[in-house]
């Protein structure tokens, strides 16, 4: 499980994905106000992985999954 932290300003989104909930708050807290002028918005969220569904994640579960990403990537 990752922690992905997303700052929203005006029409900009900037986003990272950490390992831990605890270094996600670390680096919002050293995060600078992106626009010092107005009100930005700083979200932490929860990022499931594969591996963190364990056995209930079946090899066609992950075979869909890994088609739905290639999917995904392909409309970039």
């Amino acid at each position: 499980m990752r922690f992905m932290v997303m700052v929203k300003a005006d029409k900009n989104t900037e986003a990272g994905v950490l390992k831990s909930k605890e270094e996600a708050i670390e680096w919002v807290k050293r995060c600078p106000n992106p626009l010092p002028d107005s009100e930005a918005e700083i979200e932490i969220r929860q990022v499931f992985e594969a591996e963190d569904f364990g056995p209930a994640l079946t090899p066609e579960l992950r075979e869909a999954e890994e088609r739905l990403r290639a999917q995904a990537v392909a409309k970039r």
